[in-house]
């Protein structure tokens, strides 16, 4: 007989599949069958928090479907674990569909687009009662021809796991799972965080991650390949943007197998005290960041990192509004041509 965890990871990826045979006209009935009714859902900028069933579907989505009217939701990553008591399924991949309708203000381009996400969901009596989802809207800008901030790497549609091994809805073993586990957790909370003592190149990042690990980021900040692409493309400016940054408050940290997760409202806080990320000035302002990471361990090492890092969000809070300029003046934001 399945286990609680095996039937909650079969619940979340039944309700990807069944995307596809949704329409914005007949969401509520996959809604009401896979998510609690009084459901607290965390999304990224700019819709933000909503609170129960049908908040979710007509604010995330109704608009959603309307706009990609052949939406698919394929995962490429599933997984579950315990945190503090209570059992999460993580899951990644992208929605794929026709942009034929406007969505949250940026304009239809009627072109095949693909929308990157990263999920949390906290289940209860078998439904879906809390979800943390970032989904790469500053992306979906760069694919209608859009540019707000010069990409620090290149952007891509990123791939699924190299091993093609991400959907994971059996048991896994569990010396798998806490090696997984205790190799991030020491990255984490070790590694990164010796920055302050060590300096970027005594940190030791050998110790965690393969020589030419991959680094998958957002929009506006790219993709890495290697300890040495990633600290020049990514850990470097970052830090020296956000020198006092620190590994804030985890909502939940799970691994299985040899995947694991986190991710957290905020999950990283610091001080906007360099000049140049992202081409911006420094402002002194205090941040916080919605993120979500999740990692695949190749024997002893980490070998792929995907990051979720809502980016409208941090864009606002470095006083970039991204709306507001696509609003007001969209022709000196876009690009002269779509990619």
């Amino acid at each position: 007989m399945p286990t609680t965890r095996v039937k909650n990871k079969q619940t979340a990826y039944e309700f990807s599949n069944n995307v596809h045979e949704t329409t914005h006209e007949n969401v509520d009935d996959l809604i009401a069958e896979y998510v609690h009714e009084d459901v607290q859902w965390h999304g990224s900028a700019p819709v933000d928090t909503l609170a129960g069933r049908s908040e979710l579907v007509s604010e995330f989505w109704e608009p959603l479907l309307k706009a990609f009217p052949d939406l698919e939701k394929n995962d490429y990553i599933l997984f579950a674990g315990e945190f503090e008591g209570d059992e999460w399924v993580c899951a990644t991949g992208n929605l794929v569909g026709t942009f034929e309708n406007d969505w949250l203000d940026i304009p239809a381009t009627g072109h095949a687009t693909w929308i990157r996400y990263g999920e949390f969901h906290r289940f209860e009596d078998g439904k879906i009662a809390e979800t943390r989802t970032i989904v790469d809207v500053l992306d979906v800008l760069r694919q209608a021809g859009y540019q707000f901030v010069p990409s620090l790497a290149p952007e891509v549609v990123i791939p699924g796991p190299t091993t093609q091994d991400g959907i994971l809805l059996d048991e896994q073993d569990e010396e798998d799972t806490q090696q997984t586990m205790e190799l991030v957790e020491g990255m984490l909370f070790d590694g990164l965080n010796s920055y302050e003592e060590e300096g970027l190149e005594n940190m030791g990042m050998e110790r965690y991650w393969h020589e030419d690990f991959m680094w998958y980021g957002p929009a506006g900040i790219g993709s890495t390949r290697g300890i040495d692409g990633f600290q020049e493309f990514h850990q470097n400016p970052f830090l020296r943007a956000f020198p006092d940054r620190e590994v804030g408050h985890h909502d939940s940290r799970i691994a299985e197998g040899n995947f694991c997760a986190s991710t957290g409202w905020p999950a990283v806080v610091g001080t906007h005290l360099g000049d140049g990320w992202l081409g911006l000035p420094a402002t002194g302002n205090s941040t916080d960041m919605r993120v979500i990471d999740v990692w695949r361990r190749e024997g002893d090492l980490l070998a792929e990192n995907w990051v979720f890092i809502d980016m409208i969000d941090l864009l606002n809070q470095l006083g970039v509004d991204v709306f507001e300029r696509l609003r007001e003046n969209p022709r000196s934001v876009r690009r002269s041509s779509a990619p």
